[in-house]
């Protein structure tokens, strides 16, 4: 990283007092905290690729680490998992010599890259940000606890409400007719698929914060969207949500677009995006 930020060209701008009295900026000056605000790191094409191999790496490092975690819980999720599923004796059923054990480790894959998730963003963001101001970089990293914090909201509300009421219609449907005992991979898959498209969606209002901050969207454009983002929502709630039944649908389409909604009020808070302060 040493050379890559020695590459730092300044000083990029010359200082006001000079500018406006019309002297030619100088290149011998030293360069203020606040001339070095809007100061870009630029990479050649192999810089970025030895960035990348290095973030990749560190990230490969990460999940490896919580595998650990990851064998622990791993018991504990798969019990949690059975007995919401209202399988008979809270076992799920499999029908090849290797399900469970290709089922067991698939969720401790899982787990891990959630336990590694606070490194995976923040070597994510680490990887953008080169191309950004360094008050731009600073509101970047910032975000990354926010993130975290709104992708774990949405997974535990997948976890603890939405599939276990979607399981629990599923399981009740046509006892007459169906006898209910689902395979362990499809259950587990239903479970992780459920997780993963709640935990995007809480991240919308950090989404439509960020492209306020940087001056793509405004509180009132996202105002004037309010109609398309409900149609939206329930588009989403029907893809997302594995039952046709309008209940657990709503479930889905209602915390959607109040999310939306709070995006607008964080939307609201940025007075002056951070281009048009340059």
């Amino acid at each position: 990283m040493a050379s890559i930020i020695n590459r730092v060209a300044s000083p990029i701008r010359s200082r006001r007092a000079g500018a406006g009295q019309g002297q030619p900026p100088t290149t011998d000056e030293p360069v203020s905290p606040e001339m070095d605000e809007d100061v870009f790191i630029e990479m050649t094409l192999s810089d970025h690729l030895e960035e990348l191999r290095s973030r990749l790496l560190k990230s490969a490092v990460a999940v490896m680490i919580c595998l650990v975690g990851g064998v622990f819980l791993s018991w504990k999720v798969l019990a949690a998992i059975a007995e919401s599923a209202n399988v008979p004796g809270n076992q799920m059923q499999e029908v090849s010599p290797t399900e469970g054990f290709v089922v067991w480790m698939k969720l401790i894959l899982y787990i891990s890259i959630a336990l590694a998730m606070p490194v995976l963003i923040y070597q994510l963001m680490s990887f953008l940000v080169p191309g950004l101001t360094r008050r731009e970089r600073r509101y970047v990293l910032r975000a990354v606890p926010f993130v975290f914090l709104m992708f774990c909201a949405g997974a535990a509300f997948a976890f603890f409400v939405l599939a276990p009421r979607a399981l629990d219609f599923l399981s009740n449907f046509g006892l007459d007719y169906f006898r209910w005992d689902p395979r362990a991979s499809e259950i587990v898959q239903f479970y992780l698929t459920l997780m993963l498209g709640m935990g995007l969606i809480f991240e919308l209002p950090v989404v439509m914060y960020a492209l306020a901050l940087i001056g793509v969207m405004t509180a009132k454009r996202y105002g004037r969207f309010r109609k398309f983002a409900l149609i939206l929502g329930m588009i989403a709630a029907a893809i997302i949500t594995p039952t046709p039944d309008p209940f657990n649908m709503m479930m889905v389409a209602i915390p959607t677009y109040a999310l939306y909604e709070v995006g607008i009020l964080l939307s609201r808070t940025v007075r002056k995006p951070l281009r048009s302060q340059d």
